[in-house]
């Protein structure tokens, strides 16, 4: 047989693949079975599929005696069917390859095209899977959401969608630190190794708004078990955790005023002892029952006694720092927790700010009220070591208060007898010290200052006294601390420049020539309000600010340097002198001291009672002077007393001294005396 030309043969080749491709059934046997008849130039040609006459090989259906081909179509072992070929007078050899060829073509082409059906049933076998997947998870009322280990999402069902409010477009592929509310934004923890973890945490949803999810994550792992992301589960617990807190709020909270009840006051305590205990710190305990509460409550009723006692808890917190506890213990009963005070008085002083707190009456629909407080106080660790016993032993306490003082009156007691001695003691010197400055108790001594070149009075300190009414003249040293640790050494000082610049105007108008009167100023009045009130009180009594000095303590300075320097050089800028207090006391730097606009250091009298005999005193006095030359500073030494520390101050260059052996401190009047006669007035 004559071989057909190569573009005929690929043209049926073709053919072939495209019939296999396209057709089905009948109409693929009829097109496989012309192709066959076409490759090899026979009138009949055939394709018998597998089967299609219940015999392994079929028979042809052609007469015996016609010449004929039949070739089985195999690949691998699998019989696809069978071509057969009839109607020419004779079949070589060449026409059985040619066939077989034909028949090695198709069976490649069936099973290229049998693997891709498989493959297509599959795939779509997967899809639907996944499609019914994704549905499953659509309908779950909880949200799923997968993302990578770096934590940018990779899907997001529908649960995810109506819980965020975001939908999969807007969520896939953005990081899942967009939604978090300011929380941890790491991702590498323990569950990434040993399986899920479950967790409460805050999220924010697409509206802004914050809520409570119970969040349960594992670990995405690929075909080889490598973590390759996570897998989290979202449920909304908002509501459970409101609720929690409402019961929270009920279990541990008072209903009408919101404070801690006494529950949660004896969790709080403890955990603050043991705080307390590392820091060596002392702690108190304060129990506090109102007075006349109880007449209040019987006569116009619950709801004002309720009001009252909102209104009480509302001022006690006012005057309370944050980190202090305040509690309503039931009925007309609160207590107070302090736990980082460094002396068992400062209860005292918080004590009397709650009873101050109670002072002006309470306006409660149109009724004016009054109610005043008993407050017993235990301390830790020497009362008690426990919340229970510290509330135990305050409550005693308090009772002692209420006897000892009546039960209408306001009083402090502490449950160990030697600080409530100590305590009544300081609250009635502050009590009279306060009215010392309402009644015009306190008078100003002056100490001269000596010019030793001159021997002349060229100023004096200015030295509060308190004369009280009944125990007469109260030392400073008894006072001026418990004014400092009250914060009343502010109107003390007020007090004593207004008084210095009335007196200097007395002088003033009764001719005397221009004296520094030298003013200390403490550090809590060492404020940046301070050169204005200076300024305001010179102008006052017109005063020129030659009259006036003010000394400062060394330690005064040593705190925001920069703002100090700041503070004073508007006081100089009035022509207002400034003394440098107790120097060598403290712990001044002197890259610091010579940037102080002061014009005169001041050698504390610790370092003058030592002169002559002690040599670290003389060292320490003569340093101190010849700092103030090298600085252009006059120094002034003060409590010289001998004949002695004179000589020495003199002869190692000192400008000024004060003390007894010139004169103590004197009243206005003789103070004037001597000045006249030192100036031969």
């Amino acid at each position: 047989m004559t071989l057909l030309p190569v573009s005929d043969y690929l043209g049926d080749s073709a053919a072939l693949c495209d019939a296999v491709v396209r057709l089905r059934g009948p109409a693929l046997v009829a097109e496989l079975g012309r192709i066959a008849s076409a490759v090899m130039a026979s009138p009949h040609g055939q394709f018998l599929p597998a089967g299609s006459m219940g015999a392994a090989v079929p028979a042809a259906p052609f007469p015996r005696d016609t010449p004929a081909l039949l070739q089985e179509i195999n690949f691998d072992g699998h019989c696809f069917g069978h071509y057969s070929v009839a109607g020419r007078s004779v079949y070589n050899d060449a026409d059985r390859r040619h066939l077989a060829s034909l028949a090695s073509l198709t069976a490649g082409v069936l099973q290229v095209h049998s693997l891709a059906q498989r493959s297509t049933h599959a795939f779509a076998q997967v899809e639907a899977l996944l499609a019914q997947q994704t549905q499953i998870l659509d309908q779950l009322h909880e949200s799923v959401l997968t993302m990578d280990l770096t934590g940018y999402i990779t899907s997001w069902n529908k649960g995810a969608e109506r819980l965020f409010g975001y939908t999969s477009v807007e969520a896939v592929g953005r990081n899942i630190l967009f939604l978090y509310d300011d929380e941890d934004t790491g991702f590498h923890d323990a569950f990434l190794e040993q399986g899920g973890r479950l967790m409460e945490v805050r999220r924010r949803k697409k509206s802004g708004e914050i809520f409570w999810a119970s969040l349960s994550l594992s670990p995405l792992q690929d075909m080889d078990d490598r973590p390759i992301g996570l897998i989290a589960y979202l449920t909304d617990i908002t509501e459970r955790k409101l609720a929690e807190e409402r019961l929270h709020h009920l279990a541990y909270y008072d209903p009408l005023t919101s404070l801690p009840n006494r529950t949660l006051l004896a969790k709080l305590v403890d955990q603050a002892l043991s705080v307390a205990q590392r820091s060596k710190m002392l702690g108190c305990v304060m129990f506090i029952d109102l007075n006349r509460f109880k007449l209040i409550n019987d006569t116009l009723g619950r709801r004002i006694g309720d009001e009252l006692l909102r209104q009480v808890s509302l001022r006690f917190r006012k005057v309370l720092r944050d980190q202090d506890l305040v509690a309503r213990l039931g009925g007309d009963e609160f207590a107070v927790g302090l736990f980082d005070i460094g002396q068992h008085f400062e209860a005292s002083m918080v004590a009397q700010k709650l009873l101050a707190s109670l002072v002006q009456p309470f306006l409660i629909e149109g009724h004016d009220l009054r109610v005043g407080a008993s407050i017993g106080i235990s301390v830790y660790p020497q009362d008690g070591q426990d919340a229970e016993t510290l509330l135990r032993l305050a409550d005693i306490a308090m009772y002692r208060a209420k006897q000892d003082s009546g039960s209408e009156a306001e009083s402090v007691a502490f449950y160990s007898q030697d600080m409530n001695l100590g305590m009544q003691a300081r609250m009635r010197l502050e009590t009279g010290l306060r009215q010392a400055l309402s009644e015009q108790q306190l008078l100003l001594h002056y100490q001269p200052k000596y010019a030793l070149g001159s021997g002349r009075i060229i100023g004096a300190e200015a030295l509060v006294r308190w004369h009280h009414p009944q125990h007469g003249m109260i030392p400073p040293a008894e006072f001026i601390p418990l004014a400092e640790s009250t914060g009343l050494v502010v109107q003390v000082g007020e007090w004593v420049l207004e008084a210095a610049c009335a007196q200097a105007q007395a002088w003033k108008l009764a001719g005397l020539p221009p004296i520094r009167l030298a003013v200390n100023v403490s550090a809590r009045e060492f404020t940046s309000a301070l050169p204005a009130r200076v300024a305001a009180t010179l102008a006052r009594y017109g005063l020129e600010a030659a009259w006036l000095e003010l000394e400062i303590t060394e330690s005064t300075l040593m705190h925001n340097i920069e703002r100090v320097i700041g503070i004073m050089d508007r006081i100089t800028a009035l022509g207002v002198a400034l003394s440098l207090d107790d120097f060598g006391t403290g712990y001044s730097s002197l890259s610091y001291l010579k940037r102080f606009p002061i014009d005169t250091l001041k050698i504390d009298r610790s370092f003058t009672t030592g002169i002559p005999t002690d040599a670290s005193d003389c060292a320490i006095a003569s340093t101190i002077i010849s700092i103030a030359q090298q600085l252009h500073h006059k120094v002034i030494a003060e409590g010289v007393e001998t004949a002695e520390q004179l000589a020495f101050l003199k002869s190692s260059g000192c400008d000024e001294v004060q003390g007894y052996l010139f004169s103590r401190p004197l009243p206005a009047v003789e103070f004037e005396k001597a000045l006249r006669e030192n100036w031969g007035l």
